[in-house]
């Protein structure tokens, strides 16, 4: 690897490079480390390791990421990130790097402690009451899918790593903070869908849950939801927000939408998953696919085919 100037902001291709497998430049930040990986040959089996956290997020091409907590394979893509705990490794397939088509991806590496610091002001602010469901961040490698809004936060995080603006350090602080603050929410938000998967009666959320993925295949009704609860619609959507960050309505159509990655990934036709989750016109079904997953059913259905 070497490591030379590179105007990462507009991710253009480095002059007079060496070729290698890999190039990697680097920034660091307040308690943080952004680094930039561009690949330009197919390789299996690369190791990558962290210290502290390490927050990775595709930009180019297509990674196999094999988990040796648990030997698991996935694949991971543009528009996804995949977190690495700390001391953990994993170990990872280029199928598709080219000398002339990278496979180009970032990872922002942050403080245990910062982590730490964040997370106890998330228990100030939302503290809950719920079983097993808390701020703490859960120290485990982790793939998902991110959000448009993620997305930008990355993107505006490369600028501010690899700019000398004046007021950088401030600016780098609050985009971690930020990105953190996601990384905890995400996590808080899977552990609540298991805790009302095991135990759906628990509390008025967790019925709610529990009913939105029953009935995924009818049409939102907010008063059916606030009945079920036993609240009033205002404050059913302020449970909503401080527990999963969104309200109902967009917590129902990221149910559908997740439900329909993972048949689509199954294998199953596309008017297929169209109909079973609700949609009655695949054309706005391939829109709102698209708008939450950055690409078309049938993009995603191939580039998640199972790896062997």
């Amino acid at each position: 690897m070497v490591k030379k100037h590179l105007d990462v902001s507009s991710l253009e291709r480095y002059k007079n490079r060496e070729l290698l497998v890999e190039n990697k430049v680097s920034f660091l930040g307040p308690d943080s480390e952004l680094s930039i990986y561009d690949t330009y040959r197919k390789a299996n089996r690369v190791a990558l390791s962290a210290d502290q956290v390490m927050y990775c997020g595709m930009i180019t091409g297509k990674k196999i990421m094999h988990n040796l907590d648990n030997l698991e394979s996935q694949i991971f893509l543009p528009h996804e990130s995949y977190v690495i705990r700390p001391k953990g490794c994993v170990e990872i397939d280029f199928p598709e790097a080219q000398e002339n088509v990278p496979t180009t991806c970032l990872t922002v590496e942050i403080s245990k402690d910062r982590i730490d610091k964040i997370s106890d002001k998330m228990q100030d602010l939302f503290p809950s009451s719920m079983v097993n469901k808390n701020w703490e961040y859960q120290s485990e490698n982790i793939h998902l899918h991110h959000t448009v809004d993620t997305q930008k936060l990355l993107n505006r995080l490369v600028g501010l790593f690899t700019n000398n603006h004046p007021d950088k350090e401030v600016l780098v602080g609050f985009g971690i903070s930020e990105l953190v603050t996601r990384l905890l929410r995400q996590q808080s938000r899977d552990m609540l869908l298991n805790y009302a998967h095991n135990a759906p009666d628990a509390d008025s959320i967790t019925a709610v849950i529990d009913y939105l993925k029953s009935n995924i295949s009818k049409p939102f009704d907010i008063n059916q939801l606030s009945q079920k609860a036993c609240m009033s619609r205002s404050a059913l959507y302020t449970a909503f927000k401080r527990h999963l960050g969104c309200t109902p309505g967009d917590f129902y159509w990221q149910l559908r939408l997740e439900m329909a990655a993972d048949m689509l990934q199954k294998g199953q036709s596309i008017t297929t998953v169209c109909y079973s989750i609700g949609f009655s016109d695949p054309s706005h079904f391939s829109r709102r696919f698209g708008q939450f997953y950055g690409c078309t059913p049938s993009q995603y259905q191939k580039t998640k085919q199972t790896p062997n």
